[in-house]
C-alpha cells in the first residue's frame, strides 16, 4: 500500500505502484492529473447528474429532439480549425487495447491511424491501465519491443507506423485507485492526463500531436467539459492552444441531436466525428427501455436499417458542413486461418460495409483486425482516391427526429435470446480475467457489443408481454433455464473445461444474471464489473 499523501497533500494512491510503472506515476505526472481532477471533477458530477435527469424525462415520455436553444449554432456559418497534416488521411483506422504485442502489430499493420483504446477494448485493472501508459510511452519514443514467450518471436516497430489516436475512458467511469481530496479521479482525466503529460512533446517531435477519441458523450456540455480540460492542460505544460485534436464518437442516441453543437464546443480542438455503431445500438435500447421500442435480434440491426442509416448520413452531412472528418463504424468480423469458408464470408461482409461507407461520403472507417485493413483500404481507395472527401456535401440528407428514432422491424427469436446470453457471459468471463477485446463466434467483441446483448436480455425480461416471434414470454425462469443450458455449451463445446476454470465463468454468470434480472437497469455493465477487479 502506498502511504497516504506520498504524492502531496490530498492525493492518495490506494494500490501499490510496481517498480516498472514508477516513471508513469511520477510525482510530477500525478500532480498534473490531480490538478485537472480538482478543477473538473465537480463538473463531471454535474454532467452525470444531468444524464440521470434526462433519463427520468425520457422514461416519463419526453423523447429526444434538436435543441431549440442552440438553433443559431446549427444554422451558423462556422467551421472547425484546420485539420493537421498527420490526420488528413484516415481511410482505415485499426482499433484495439494498448497491449504491448497488439500495439506493435497495430502500428505496423499498414493502417494510416491506430485508435488505441483505454476503454471498451481494455479491461481496467490497475496493472492494465499503468501497463497501457507504459506501452504507449515506449511506442512514441520508438523503444518498444516484445518477445513472445510462447513462440520466441521478437516484435519491433517498422520505420513507418500508424498515427496514434488515444481513447480515454468515458465520464461514467472512475479510477478507484487514485483519490484526490477523498474523491476518485474521473477515469477519463486519469487516462488523458498521464498520456498527455508523458507524450505530448514526443508526439510533436514525430510531427504528430496529442490526438484523442472521446467516448460516450451525451451532450454538447460534455464536449465543453473536454474542451475546458484541453485548454487547461495545454496551458499547464506550455503547449500552444489547438495542439490537441479530438474526434468525438457519436455513440449515444442523445449526441446525434447535438452533433453541430459538439463540433462547435470543440472547434479549436476538433478533428471530426465517428459513427460508434455498437454503443449507439446499446444507447437506443438503454434510453428507451421503458417504452415499446424493442429492437429485433442483434444481428438484424445493421447500418442499413432506417434509424442507423439516418444517423450515419447525418454524421457525414454535419461533419462536411463544418470541415471535419466523418469516420465510419467498426467492422467486427475477423478472419480465421482454419476456416476459409467463414473468412470468405467475413471478407465479403467487410468489403460491402466499407464500400457503402465510402460511397456515402465517410472519410475513413474502423476495423478490428489487421487482416481486414487491406479490404477496407481497397474500398476507400476505389471511391476516395484523395486523402478525404470533406468536400462531398450532402444537401439531400435531412432526417427528422422521427427518422432518427424509428424502430426497425424484425423478429425477436429464441436463437437471438440464446446468442445474447452466450455472448454476454463469454465476454464478461474474459473481461473479469483481464482481457477487454475477445473473439466470440468469429466476431471481435468488446464492452460495447456485450452491452447490446445484456441490455436486450434485460429489456426482454422486463417487457410485460410475450415478445418472442412464437409468442413466448421471456421470464426470469426462462432466462435462468437458458442460461444454464448455454453455460453447459460454453464449458463443454466452446472453451473446454481448462479455460472454463482459468477464466471467470462462474462469476460472469452470476453477474450477468444479476444485471439481467434486477428491476433497476444498470447503466453500464463495467460499473458493477469494476468492483471485481484489482
Amino acid at each position: 500500500m502506498v502511504e497516504r499523501n506520498v504524492y502531496g497533500e490530498g492525493i492518495e494512491v490506494t494500490k501499490e505502484v510496481p517498480e516498472e510503472f514508477r516513471g508513469i506515476m511520477s510525482p510530477e505526472a500525478v500532480a498534473f492529473v490531480a490538478k485537472l481532477a480538482r478543477e473538473f471533477t465537480p463538473t463531471v458530477e454535474e454532467r452525470l447528474q444531468a444524464r440521470q435527469d434526462r433519463q427520468a424525462r425520457i422514461n416519463a415520455g419526453e423523447m429526444p429532439d434538436f435543441l431549440p436553444e442552440t438553433k443559431d449554432v446549427r444554422q451558423g456559418d462556422w467551421k472547425i480549425a484546420p485539420i493537421p497534416d498527420a490526420l488528413q488521411d484516415r481511410r482505415v483506422e485499426i482499433t484495439g487495447p494498448p497491449d504491448r504485442k497488439m500495439l506493435i502489430n497495430a502500428l505496423n499493420c499498414g493502417a494510416p491511424t491506430y485508435m488505441t483504446d483505454f476503454e471498451d477494448a481494455n479491461c481496467p485493472t490497475w496493472h492494465n491501465m499503468l501497463d497501457s501508459q507504459l506501452n504507449l510511452r515506449d511506442a512514441i519514443q520508438r523503444t518498444i519491443t516484445f518477445d513472445d514467450p510462447k513462440t520466441g518471436k521478437h516484435y519491433t516497430l517498422n520505420d513507418e507506423v500508424a498515427v496514434l489516436i488515444a481513447r480515454p475512458r468515458g465520464w461514467h467511469l472512475w479510477e478507484k485507485h487514485m483519490l484526490v481530496d477523498d474523491k476518485q479521479v474521473p477515469a477519463g482525466i486519469f487516462d488523458f492526463g498521464l498520456y498527455f503529460f508523458h507524450n505530448v512533446r514526443g508526439l510533436l517531435d514525430l510531427g504528430h500531436g496529442p490526438y484523442f477519441y472521446l467516448p460516450k458523450m451525451e451532450s454538447h456540455l460534455e464536449a465543453r467539459l473536454w474542451n475546458d480540460i484541453f485548454v487547461m492542460a495545454q496551458d499547464e505544460l506550455g503547449i500552444p492552444q489547438g495542439t490537441i485534436k479530438a474526434t468525438v464518437l457519436i455513440e449515444t442516441i442523445m449526441a446525434t441531436f447535438e452533433m453541430h453543437e459538439i463540433l462547435y464546443e470543440l472547434r479549436e480542438h476538433s478533428s471530426g466525428l465517428n459513427c460508434g455503431r455498437w454503443d449507439y445500438i446499446f444507447s437506443y435500447i438503454k434510453k428507451f427501455r421503458e417504452h415499446d421500442m424493442l429492437l429485433p435480434d442483434r444481428n438484424l440491426i445493421t447500418m442499413t436499417v432506417p434509424f442507423m442509416r439516418a444517423y450515419s448520413l447525418l454524421t457525414i452531412k454535419t461533419c462536411h458542413e463544418r470541415g471535419a472528418h466523418a469516420m465510419g463504424g467498426m467492422a467486427a468480423q475477423i478472419p480465421r486461418s482454419d476456416d476459409p469458408e467463414w473468412t470468405e464470408f467475413a471478407n465479403n461482409k467487410v468489403l460491402e460495409d466499407k464500400e457503402r461507407e465510402a460511397q456515402d461520403g465517410h472519410d475513413g472507417t474502423w476495423v478490428a483486425h489487421p487482416g481486414m485493413v487491406g479490404l477496407a483500404k481497397q474500398a476507400f481507395d476505389e471511391y476516395m482516391p484523395q486523402p478525404n472527401q470533406i468536400d462531398k456535401q450532402r444537401p439531400d440528407v435531412n432526417p427528422s427526429a422521427a427518422d432518427l428514432l424509428e424502430k426497425p422491424e424484425g423478429p425477436i427469436t429464441m436463437d437471438g435470446f440464446r446468442s445474447n446470453i452466450s455472448v454476454g457471459v463469454q465476454y464478461l468471463a474474459a473481461w473479469l480475467a483481464g482481457r477487454g477485446a475477445v473473439p466470440v463466434f468469429n466476431l471481435m467483441e468488446d464492452a460495447a457489443t456485450a452491452e447490446i446483448s445484456r441490455a436486450q436480455v434485460w429489456q426482454w425480461i422486463h417487457h410485460p408481454k410475450g415478445i418472442l416471434e412464437d409468442g413466448t414470454e421471456v421470464t426470469v425462469e426462462l432466462f435462468r433455464e437458458v442460461l444454464d443450458e448455454e453455460l453447459d455449451k460454453i464449458k463443454n463445446d466452446i472453451v473446454g473445461p481448462e479455460r472454463w476454470e482459468k477464466d471467470e465463468f462462474g462469476t460472469a454468470a452470476e453477474l450477468f444474471d444479476r444485471i439481467s434480472t434486477q428491476d433497476d437497469f444498470v447503466e453500464f455493465l463495467t460499473l458493477p464489473g469494476y468492483e471485481y477487479l484489482d
